[in-house]
């Protein structure tokens, strides 16, 4: 065993602390606690003051009321233009089919032409119908001989029976004399029927010769070619079913209609025939072509609420073309209709509402829409001149509520105009 450790000694630990250390943690200790108990009463102060702002904020809106914007209503101008999309379409339309069948020997007209009335824009070669009318032809030139041959026999059998019918008696039997005059009979019956054929002959020739006709395909009006659907040799059908190809389409662009779908709310005015209208086309920025209200569907459709206007306009030059869109402008007379702005209006279960401010007070009233012009409304019925509406009401402003008004058309006046 190691000297210098003698056995029963005594080892010291060799963690130590000194005197003041326990003083200094606890001290520590209570600082931080001191330090977090500041903090949350900073913290508690603040909320508590800010919830008392907020709640003095609340109490004085619900004492001040909350701002809405309102505008003061009145009529609409005296006249109002009224601008709808309309749609050009041609004063004929025309399709036109092949009413002979053969094929295409040729075609004289083309897409865009302007055609003359009874212009030859093509022809057809039809080689069994020119067969079929030479075949009538013969036969009744044979139908015609037929008679001549009739004729002939009835002259015998008349001057025969004439003979019979005038000899003494004695000379000839009464037998024979009955015999002649049943074969004058039969004669004459023999050339009616001849005729009769030879009449048949003949209207089976003058139809072949009308189809004929038809083998030169003429333009039923003056007009413009818009579709050509034929070529050299094409093979073509006569009729107009489902199964047969058009040979041309035209159509007469003078004059030319208009067609507008007007609003149930100007049908009162539009039913007028004479209603001034001016139409522009976009293509044409320069142009305007001023036309009246010629005819009307006098019903509204129930499924759109609109009403068919038609307007005839001149159009010598072809500026307007059949099948653009087009707009179209009426002068329409506004009485006894109040004007608010589109903004105004709420659209709930019961119908189209307004809220009107009066006295501080916010009151619903139900409103019958007479026109609808985009950014403002012409109201029927509901309003009154000199009422103050609401613009852009919160949903949850009920009626009966109180509120401050900010009244948008006292500054919309002050604004100079620029």
């Amino acid at each position: 065993m190691d000297e210098n450790f003698p056995t029963g000694a005594n080892v010291a630990d060799p963690t130590s602390y000194s005197p003041g250390t326990a003083r200094r943690l606890l001290v520590l200790a209570l600082a931080i606690a001191l330090a977090l108990a500041i903090g949350f009463a900073l913290i508690y102060s603040l909320r508590s003051r800010s919830a008392a702002q907020l709640a003095a904020g609340a109490r004085q809106a619900a004492q001040e009321g909350v701002r809405v914007d309102v505008v003061t209503v009145g009529p609409p101008p005296a006249a109002r233009t009224l601008s709808l999309p309309g749609e050009a379409a041609a004063w004929y339309t025309s399709t036109i089919y092949a009413r002979v069948n053969g094929y295409v020997g040729q075609w004289l007209a083309d897409i865009g032409d302007h055609v003359k009335k009874g212009q030859v824009l093509a022809t057809i070669e039809t080689p069994e119908l020119d067969a079929e009318l030479n075949a009538a032809k013969a036969k009744l030139n044979a139908s015609q001989a037929q008679v001549l041959v009739k004729q002939a026999q009835l002259e015998f059998a008349k001057t025969t029976y004439e003979r019979w019918k005038n000899s003494p008696r004695g000379v000839v039997s009464e037998q024979e004399r009955e015999d002649k005059k049943a074969q004058n009979a039969v004669a004459a019956a023999e050339l009616n029927a001849a005729q009769a054929q030879a009449g048949r002959d003949q209207a089976d020739v003058d139809r072949l010769t009308a189809l004929e006709g038809f083998k030169q395909v003429t333009a039923p009006f003056e007009g413009t070619i818009i579709k050509r659907n034929i070529d050299l040799g094409n093979l073509v059908t006569a009729g107009s079913t489902a199964s047969t190809t058009p040979l041309y389409q035209m159509t007469q662009d003078e004059p030319i209609r208009v067609f507008v779908e007007t609003p149930q709310s100007a049908v009162a005015q539009l039913l007028v025939v004479g209603t001034p209208a001016v139409v522009t086309v976009d293509y044409l920025p320069d142009q305007t072509f001023e036309g009246k209200v010629r005819r009307t569907a006098r019903a509204v459709n129930p499924e759109a609420r609109t009403l068919r206007v038609e307007i005839d306009l001149p159009n010598s030059n072809g500026a307007l073309v059949p099948g653009t869109y087009v707009n179209v402008s009426f002068k329409l007379e506004n009485k006894g209709l109040i004007e608010v702005p589109a903004a105004a209006l709420l659209f709930r279960s019961g119908g189209p509402q307004v809220a009107v401010v009066k006295d501080g007070i916010v009151t619903t009233k139900n409103v019958v829409i007479a026109r609808d012009n985009g950014n403002v409304v012409d109201i029927s019925s509901g309003l009154a001149e000199g009422d103050k509406v609401a613009l852009n009401l919160n949903s949850q402003i009920a009626s009966g509520q109180r509120v401050e008004i900010n009244d948008t058309s006292k500054v919309q006046a002050m604004t100079p105009a620029r």
